[in-house]
């Protein structure tokens, strides 16, 4: 059977499935453009659980894209608090800012118009206009490339740009009348029958009649992926200065890694406690007592922060910072997951 033969069979074969056997979940229950949006960037780099409460929680705070658009950073930031890859909401605003200007606050509903818009992809832009609108739009990300690369038996490495174009227009060659259906078919086959890190559930999936990985046994061993580069590893001391009930915080830089965000005072490397209290005094505070030392790491895209948290009372709150008090810090200053696993500790 050729390749499209294969994929042609696709809407024949998974779109009875999905509507047997589909997830409730939030997003799931109307096609607005702005859920669809939402959910789709809150589920990039994190798990269908964790993204529930978060969805919940942000459409409750911010109903409609005019809200979104118009909302104080600070609580934008802190909305999105712990989800991480900050970049995502930020770009969620600017895209807001843009379809109220341009748009008159409605969804764009032509797919040129949708993945110009920050921060949205071919992968975002595909999942809004198929689900919300009814394109023949695919959207396809990791879990549909594997699916693919196991119904093709293909080796091709699914992490390259190729690859994806390769799958995307080979897809939207075979899109039924039931466009979103289809796509969140794909995504849920991909994300639990044919799931990550596991070996595929063959037995209970409804394409094993088509699929070469099956009947070929090399399923398990499918999809290929490029080695990944090793992590750069980066020192870090992080200080939890405390006086009284406040503590210290500062901002992050405008741009960069976790632009614009809270933090903790930090310097590069790790400091014994002569150096560390050495750093409090140039920062020109008067370091009382060092309570404990906390080994802590954290994993970015391409980084990992190796950290040692040292809590130290001081004796008053100065310094270049500014100080919150444990109220402040958990309803008001958003602190990347990084600094808040120091916080969760204190």
């Amino acid at each position: 059977m050729e390749q499209s033969d294969i994929l042609a069979q696709l809407p024949r074969l998974a779109l009875p499935w999905y509507a047997e056997n589909r997830r409730e979940l939030p997003w799931r229950a109307d096609r607005e453009a702005y859920h669809i949006w939402l959910s789709e960037i809150m589920l990039q780099q994190t798990r269908v659980e964790t993204v529930k409460g978060y969805y919940a929680r942000f459409l409750e705070a911010l109903p409609t894209v005019e809200a979104l658009a118009a909302c104080d950073d600070d609580a934008l930031h802190k909305l999105w608090e712990g989800l991480g890859y900050y970049s995502r909401v930020r770009n969620l605003k600017k895209a807001a800012q843009v379809i109220m200007e341009q748009y008159g606050g409605a969804f764009p509903k032509r797919y040129d118009q949708v993945l110009a818009l920050p921060g949205i992809g071919a992968y975002t832009a595909g999942a809004i206009c198929s689900i919300a609108f009814g394109l023949p739009t695919p959207a396809v990300d990791g879990n549909v490339l594997r699916l693919v690369s196991r119904l093709l038996d293909d080796p091709a490495p699914i992490d390259l740009p190729a690859t994806k174009a390769r799958v995307t227009e080979a897809l939207a060659a075979v899109y039924p009348r039931e466009a979103g259906d289809f796509t969140q078919a794909l995504m849920e086959l991909g994300a639990t029958v044919c799931g990550p890190n596991r070996k595929p559930e063959c037995g209970s999936c409804p394409c094993r009649e088509c699929c070469l990985g099956f009947q070929h046994g090399t399923a398990e061993a499918l999809p290929v992926k490029v080695p990944k580069k090793e992590k750069r590893q980066e020192e870090r001391t992080v200080f939890l200065f405390r006086c009284g009930d406040q503590y210290a915080l500062e901002r992050r830089p405008d741009k960069g890694l976790l632009a614009g965000l809270w933090q903790f005072p930090n310097v590069a490397g790790q400091l014994d406690t002569r150096q560390a209290l050495a750093q409090a005094e140039r920062w020109g505070l008067r370091p009382r007592e060092i309570q404990r030392e906390v080994f802590r790491k954290h994993i970015f895209t391409h980084i990992q922060w190796n950290m040692k948290g040292i809590y130290l009372e001081v004796a008053e709150p100065a310094g270049p910072f500014q100080w919150f008090t444990e109220e402040q810090i958990n309803t008001q200053a958003a602190l990347p997951t990084a600094f808040r696993l120091f916080w969760e500790e204190s």
